[in-house]
């Protein structure tokens, strides 16, 4: 397995469009897109994970009545950012109005869209912008515009996120690619995210559904940046098969292979996402390991990540360890918090700071350097098992206070 270029765009069969339409007004003379498009040469197996908040965004609704009316198909994506189109009356139908408009222009059918949208909650989207866009959009696909569509979903981001992999299956060459938005509200169970990955490797339905199922729990359902959690959260992952290899079924040596190159580009996206956090100066990964199961693994390992308090000693590069063992100790796991040690590190290097659940004389000076780095690393063993975990995350900053403190203006 190795990276190589091209965001949704590297696996066979998928093209890729963001043009920007003027959802939101802007004085700015210069614009970022607010329109993205993804669109395969054939129908796809797809696959979503959707919000968890009892809040949906129409977009959402829309987008499962679609997959089940296709019994699981789809061809391709519109996403709009700047509004989120949730919690209005007419929502649904501005969703389904997003659909038609794509599938007209495409020539297919509308049930195999795929919808979403991002942005400010509790605004009326304006559908006028999206008609007039949908031309130039359209137009405007090409088998490299994935960098016109992954910033076409970015709303506070500062960086566009993109990640691809190209991997063997029974000798021939795959690839997965995908692309990703998110900054604020961010919470484990699907956090303010818009995630679309897409394959060439042939797969069932079914196993697809599962793969993505599996990698999502131990990637996106493992990063907080706020505790927020959003009403529009997706991740929608589509398999066209282009690549001609044997169908990949559930339980083989080949589905293990192909959720490993999965993981490898939701790993990558999650980190990123996890690093341009709003506000955010450093990235935090906690693996916990030493766990009994897996679940208490992710448990605990989220539980440090969320923690406020340790993200401000983090924002400050101060060593408080006593606020990891106490995010530790709520953690609704089965451990004994007497065998427990944790350890810091960062490219400057590496620190025990509790063993067997109490502190450890360490260096002020040493620990103080290695919390300089914009990448920190907790570690955690809780000596009480085989099982391991990781969990993503970001400091918290006097930023992230003004960047929410007037999101709507």
């Amino acid at each position: 397995m190795k990276y190589t270029n091209g965001g949704v765009c590297a696996a066979k069969g998928f093209k890729a469009s963001g043009v920007y339409c003027g959802i939101k007004k802007s004085n700015s003379p210069t614009h970022k897109n607010d329109l993205g498009m993804i669109v395969s040469d054939v129908p796809c197996a797809a696959a979503a994970v959707y919000t968890t908040n009892k809040v949906k965004g129409a977009p959402i609704i829309v987008t499962k009545k679609n997959l089940k009316k296709t019994g699981g198909v789809a061809r391709a994506v519109i996403v709009n950012s700047k509004n989120a189109n949730t919690c209005n009356a007419d929502g649904e139908e501005k969703a389904e109005k997003m659909c038609s408009l794509a599938a007209n222009a495409l020539g297919i059918k509308s049930e195999e869209i795929i919808v979403a949208s991002t942005g400010v909650i509790g605004q009326v989207l304006p559908i006028e912008p999206i008609e007039a866009g949908i031309k130039p959009l359209v137009d405007g696909l090409s088998y490299t515009g994935n960098e016109a569509a992954a910033t076409a979903i970015m709303t506070t981001d500062t960086i566009k996120k993109e990640y691809a992999v190209e991997f063997e299956i029974g000798g021939v060459k795959c690839k997965i690619g995908g692309m990703a938005k998110g900054s604020g509200m961010i919470h484990p169970n699907m956090a303010t995210t818009l995630n679309f990955i897409t394959t060439d490797a042939a797969i069932e339905k079914n196993a697809l559904q599962e793969a993505l199922n599996d990698i999502v729990k131990i990637t996106y359902n493992c990063l907080s940046i706020d505790g927020d959690t959003s009403t529009n959260d997706m991740v929608a992952l589509m398999a066209n098969g282009l690549a001609q290899n044997e169908e990949i079924k559930s339980g083989s040596v080949e589905f293990v292979l192909f959720k490993s190159a999965l993981y490898e580009v939701m790993m990558h996206l999650t980190r990123m996402l996890a690093k341009d956090g709003e506000g955010a100066s450093k990235l935090i990964e906690c693996v916990c390991k030493g766990a009994p199961n897996q679940d208490d693994a992710i448990t605990v390992a989220k539980s440090v990540i969320g923690s406020t308090l340790f993200k401000c000693a983090i924002f400050g590069e101060d060593a408080n360890w006593g606020r990891i063992l106490c995010a530790v100790g709520y953690a609704d796991a089965e451990f004994d918090i007497n065998k427990v040690d944790v350890d810091l590190k960062s490219e400057y290097g590496e620190i025990a700071v509790c063993r067997s659940g109490a502190g450890v004389e360490f260096s002020e000076e040493k620990a103080a350097e290695i919390l300089k780095s914009d990448e920190i690393f907790v570690l955690i063993n809780l000596h009480a098992g085989e099982a391991k975990a990781t969990a993503w995350g970001c400091d918290l900053t006097y930023d992230y206070v003004k960047i929410n403190g007037d999101y709507r203006t």
